[in-house]
C-alpha cells in the first residue's frame, strides 16, 4: 500500500504544500501567499490550509497521511518543539506544532527550512550519494543545513546550526538578526540588491540604470550578474564583492567542518557557473592547508524550491 507524507514550507513570500509519495514524487502541491505581517494564528491555519488544499487535489484524506512536516525560516527548541526566533518574520517562541493540530490533528514534525533544503537534496537530490553535506539557501536571507550520515545535524545541544549567522566581517553590516557582519548581511539577495543600489547611485553612467528603466525599486538579485557579463564596471565590482564573502564564509566551513560536498540553493544559484567558477577559485585558494588536502566540490542544488518541502515531508524519518 503508497505510503503519502505532507510537506509545508513556510516562506516569507509564500506557504507551499504538497503531497509526496514514498519514492519523492509530487501528487499534488498547493502555494499561498505568506503575509506574516498578520497574527501568527492566521499564518497557521492558512498554512493548514494550503495542506488540506493539496491533499484534496491528490484525493488523499488526512487520515491516510504517514505525517505531516513543517520547515520554518527558525530554530527549533528541542525540549518543547518551539520555533525559537524567526527574524524574518519577527517571531520568538512560536508553538506551531500545536497551533497546526487545531486545524489539522496529524502526527506533526517540525524543522529549520535551511535544514530541511539540505535534507531534501541529501534524499532526492544533488546530494543524494554523499553522506556530509552542508547545503546554503541564497535567498531573502542565507539559509544552511549540515547533513552527516544522512540526519540533520542539529549540534550538542539540540538548537541546530546557523552558517547564515556566522560573522564574516567584524561590525559590519547590520543582520536581520540584530548582529553585525553576518553572512548573511553580505552574500543574501537583500545584500545584493543594496550592494547593486549602492553601486548604481556611485556610478551613473552604470547600464544597471537602463536595465531596471531608472527605477531603484525594480532592482533585483540578477541586476547586477547581467550587468557583469556585458562588462559593465560598476555590476562586475559589485558581484567580485558578493563572490568575496561568500567565498570567506564558505572556505570557513570547508575548513571546520570538511564535508564531502557544498551545496547552494536559492534565487542567485541559478547563475550557475558564473557564479560557481570564481566562488571555488576564491574559496579553495582561502582554505588551511588547500594545496595538500582533496578540494571540497561546490555545486548547485539540484531540487530546486522543491528541496525543502521533500526535506520538510520525510522529517519523521530522522526519528526512525
Amino acid at each position: 500500500m503508497a505510503k503519502y507524507y505532507l510537506g509545508i514550507d513556510l516562506g516569507g513570500t509564500n506557504i507551499a504544500a504538497a503531497v509526496i509519495d514514498e519514492t519523492h514524487h509530487f501528487i499534488a502541491e498547493h502555494k499561498t501567499p505568506t503575509l506574516s505581517r498578520r497574527p501568527f494564528e492566521a499564518v497557521v491555519a492558512d498554512m493548514a490550509q494550503a495542506g488540506r488544499q493539496a491533499l484534496a487535489k491528490a484525493g488523499i484524506s488526512p487520515q491516510e497521511l504517514e505525517h505531516v512536516g513543517i520547515g520554518v525560516p527558525s530554530n527549533i527548541n528541542p525540549h518543547n518543539r518551539h520555533m525559537v526566533f524567526a527574524n524574518n518574520l519577527g517571531w520568538t517562541n512560536k508553538d506551531i506544532i500545536g497551533e497546526f493540530k487545531k486545524h489539522m490533528d496529524v502526527p506533526v514534525y517540525l524543522a529549520n527550512d535551511a535544514d530541511c533544503a539540505a535534507y531534501g537534496e541529501a534524499l532526492a537530490g544533488a546530494a543524494e550519494n554523499y553522506n556530509s553535506v552542508l547545503m546554503l539557501t541564497l535567498g531573502t536571507g542565507v539559509g544552511g543545513g549540515i547533513i552527516l550520515d544522512k540526519k540533520i545535524f542539529l549540534g550538542g545541544n539540540g538548537f541546530g546550526c546557523e552558517p547564515g549567522h556566522t560573522i564574516i566581517v567584524t561590525e559590519g553590516q547590520l543582520c536581520t538578526c540584530g548582529r553585525k557582519g553576518c553572512l548573511e548581511a553580505y552574500a543574501s539577495v537583500t545584500a545584493l540588491i543594496r550592494d547593486t543600489i549602492c553601486a548604481m547611485a556611485a556610478a551613473p553612467a552604470s547600464m544597471m540604470h537602463q536595465m531596471c528603466g531608472g527605477d531603484m525599486t525594480r532592482v533585483n538579485g540578477r541586476t547586477a550578474f547581467d550587468a557583469a557579463k556585458q562588462g559593465d564596471a560598476a555590476g562586475s565590482l559589485v558581484v567580485q564583492n558578493y563572490i568575496h564573502y561568500l567565498a570567506v564564509g564558505i572556505s570557513n566551513y570547508i575548513t571546520l567542518l570538511r564535508p564531502e560536498v557544498i551545496i547552494l540553493g536559492g534565487g542567485i544559484s541559478n547563475e550557475g557557473e558564473n557564479l560557481l567558477a570564481p566562488l571555488r577559485k576564491q574559496a579553495y585558494g582561502l582554505l588551511y592547508a588547500g594545496d595538500l588536502i582533496p578540494e571540497t566540490p561546490i555545486i548547485k542544488a539540484a531540487l530546486g524550491n522543491d528541496a525543502g518541502i521533500v526535506g520538510a515531508a520525510f522529517l519523521g524519518k530522522q526519528y526512525e
